[in-house]
């Protein structure tokens, strides 16, 4: 039994279901419990309204009521965690530092560093799968390498589930201390930021925000299948940013989704369950193929030659503004740019415009979603990019377009969520909605838009667009390999 463990909480923002807490609170007489913003990780968020950053301070404000509850308190401090966890792991004179495993490699190498500096100090340190039911080489092919292909991926990972105890329930032992000083909850002010206007993405932060889109969505679980690519239908959980943060457990999804009947034909939960197992495959093929960060799976697509010049940057400003002419589009763009959030059926539409219509590379495209997505994920944002893209692991093969004006036309038939977000067309009737350019000038005035005044006309040509990207796909002699 060790005397006194640290707990360092970094995206598992909850007191249930949390094994480092568990394991601590098993293993240890007494267990102390810290988060720390890290100065380097704010610096270099694109804006000082980060939605984010809100969304984790709102989430620590519930979580250190809960372990106040439990009589204890979460330590909050804002400094370089390399320095930061040994130095408090020192003063509060801990064995161990306990915390959860992290797939990313920025967050693999700070963990490292954190490592080493405490066994400098003489304070051990232990890190537990939590973010993921299975991670790292847990799941592999029978020749023993890491999939790269979901679905015989989703078959292993269902077997494996079905083999072993994954969530089973640990015993507590330890005690809950208090924070030797009052430190408090430093305001946005104090990290250098202002509020952001989660109201407006319409997202609650902390445990309770999970738990209030947990218990909306399950009574609609049944229907998950035939209602998720629809953007205006209330079809989705809204649980990533929760997910993304830990203040939801990944086996409490997963219990959901077998209590709803996923092996049991509830097509609406094996829907869900397998979007829960594509969020671990991503897990799994960032922390195996870490590469996949700055470059394509498939290697041979890094010679891909995307658009580039000041034609390619006009188009790329305007997919950003949400100035394409396409509405559904534009729409899912500005979705983007209010709320922070992306009806996932959307994401693919967008990724697929920008890389296969308008030639720009899927990097930039990438990186302009880690900016803007309150949920962003490293592992889930590139692989959903390069999914798109068509240079990553089962990816859309090239030769798959998405029509823009078709995925419109079949996902918003009555341009329900196009005139939400896009207003000026609000006016135009849905046999025009999708392709506004089509109205005749007399109709357009009675309408009240002008197309390629009030609404832009379309940047490019679909068809037009499709043959250039087979071409420069084609263009590609050498064989594209992962």
């Amino acid at each position: 039994m060790l005397d006194k463990v640290l707990v360092w909480f970094r995206r598992d923002l909850r007191d249930t279901d949390h094994v480092a807490l568990d394991e601590a609170l098993r293993r240890a007489n007494r267990v102390f419990c810290v988060f720390i913003f890290d100065p380097d990780i704010l610096r270099n968020l694109p804006s000082r309204t980060d939605r984010r950053v809100e969304f984790i301070r709102e989430s620590l404000l519930e979580l250190d009521a809960a372990l106040r509850q439990r009589g204890g308190g979460l330590i909050v401090r804002h400094a370089r965690p390399e320095e930061e966890v040994p130095r408090l792991a020192g003063e509060l004179g801990v064995s161990s530092v306990f915390f959860n495993r992290d797939y990313e490699p920025p967050a693999k190498l700070r963990d490292r560093l954190v490592s080493e500096a405490l066994f400098l100090s003489g304070i051990g340190c232990e890190s537990f799968k939590d973010q993921a039911v299975f991670d790292g080489q847990e799941v592999l092919t029978r020749s023993g390498r890491p999939f790269t292909i979901f679905t015989p991926y989703r078959k292993a990972w269902l077997e494996r589930l079905a083999g072993e105890d994954w969530c089973s329930a640990t015993e507590h032992r330890g005690l809950l201390s208090k924070p030797l000083q009052a430190t408090g909850m430093p305001s946005l002010e104090d990290l250098g930021f202002a509020p952001s206007g989660l109201a407006e993405a319409a997202v609650v932060p902390g445990m309770s925000g999970a738990r209030r889109c947990l218990e909306h969505f399950v009574g609609h679980l049944a229907e998950y299948q035939m209602r998720r690519d629809y953007p205006s239908v209330d079809g989705v959980s809204r649980l990533s940013v929760h997910l993304r943060f830990g203040t939801v457990s990944i086996r409490e999804l997963v219990r959901y989704a077998l209590e709803g009947g996923a092996l049991r034909g509830s097509e609406g939960a094996f829907c869900w369950l397998s979007e829960l197992v594509w969020r671990e495959f991503y897990f799994m093929i960032l922390d195996n193929f870490p590469r996949v960060v700055t470059g394509a799976f498939k290697s041979g697509y890094d010679a891909l030659e995307w658009e580039q010049g000041e034609k390619a940057e006009g188009h790329f400003s305007a997919w950003c503004s949400a100035r394409t002419g396409y509405p559904l589009v534009d729409a899912a763009m500005r979705q983007i740019n209010r709320t922070g959030y992306m009806h996932n059926r959307l994401r693919m539409l967008v990724a697929s415009f920008l890389t296969k219509d308008l030639g720009i590379s899927w990097r930039l495209g990438e990186a302009y979603f880690a900016q803007r997505l309150i949920d962003f994920d490293l592992s889930a944002n590139n692989g959903g990019w390069q999914w798109a893209a068509s240079t990553g692991c089962d990816a859309q093969p090239y030769f798959r377009i998405f029509n823009p004006v078709r995925q419109s036309e079949r996902f918003d038939p009555e341009g329900e969520f196009i005139r939400r977000f896009v207003p000026e067309l609000s006016a135009v009737p849905d046999r025009f909605i999708h392709a506004p350019w089509l109205m005749p000038s007399a109709l357009q005035s009675d309408c009240g838009v002008r197309i390629g005044s009030d609404y832009p006309l379309p940047l490019v040509e679909h068809e037009e667009a499709r043959r250039k990207t087979l071409a420069r796909f084609a263009a590609l002699r050498r064989p594209c390999s992962g």
